[in-house]
């Protein structure tokens, strides 16, 4: 009896590993196939704290890309805006009339206190050797060191030369569609007027645009149990890993049958 007993919780031993390298496999392949959406507010540097008492934008953009080369975007003319119809796609190359200062990034909002946050204020400075100039920005992530995402657009805002006054801040939420993981933040300048590419600063040029612990609002389950694979998205186990649990119970059994036998 003893040695059947063996065999039977070898055997679930064998089983148990089986279900929990399923379980990890689940984790590790969660599809990306989800469109992203967000929600983003935006304005100067005196509304930092309370933009979205202003106007907040609803975005949608297609599924996060997770693998590939990790080059410069590049608008397509059907992302431009219509003042950006003549720009050449794909050609950009700094303007020295512009640049950025500064850069800083808060992230908020970790309910469920595992370390990732779906909430993202970023705040940029950017100047010209122009007294007045007319400028828009779009934002990037890469997830885990892939390709550049598009998450947001700014509207048109000036800046006044090298003044710190003109500073400006996006809050977005990440609202689904963007797994757990680590990403870093890309911000590309245009000139207003024609749409030409004008400067960027990316994790390149400051450690605050990278290794940032992100997931969307939907991954941020409060009560719910989670595995956090740095590979790839979150979530709760699902039924693997609740099997291989009711195995480990059953292991537990028959191993104190055995012993009392």
């Amino acid at each position: 009896m003893s040695f059947k007993v063996r065999r039977s919780e070898s055997g679930l031993q064998l089983l148990l590993a089986i279900l929990l390298l399923g379980s990890a496999t689940i984790s590790r392949a969660e599809p990306a196939s989800e469109p992203r959406l967000s929600t983003t507010s935006q304005g100067q540097d005196s509304q930092r704290g309370r933009i979205r008492e202003g106007q907040i934008s609803n975005d949608e953009y297609a599924a996060l890309l997770t693998s590939g080369d990790r080059k410069r975007p590049g608008r397509s003319k059907a992302q431009q805006k219509p003042a950006a119809a003549s720009s050449s796609p794909g050609s950009q190359s700094p303007n020295t009339d512009f640049w950025f200062y500064d850069v800083d990034v808060e992230l908020f909002y970790d309910f469920d206190h595992d370390g990732y946050y779906y909430g993202i204020d970023l705040w940029f400075d950017a100047d010209t050797i122009y007294s007045v100039a007319d400028v828009y920005a779009v934002i990037y992530l890469s997830y885990e060191y892939g390709p550049w995402n598009e998450y947001a657009v700014t509207e048109d805002f000036t800046l006044f030369g090298t003044s710190g006054s003109d500073d400006y801040v996006i809050e977005t939420e990440l609202i689904s569609g963007y797994m757990t993981g680590s990403y870093d933040i890309l911000i590309e300048l245009f000139d207003a007027y024609d749409g030409s590419f004008v400067a960027d600063i990316g994790p390149d040029f400051s450690s605050e645009l990278s290794l940032l612990p992100l997931e969307d609002a939907g991954r941020d389950a409060v009560g719910e149990p989670r595995i956090v694979v740095n590979s790839g998205g979150g979530g709760s186990p699902g039924w693997p890993l609740l099997l291989a649990l009711t195995v480990v119970c059953l292991i537990n059994t028959r191993h104190r049958m055995s012993t009392d036998v």
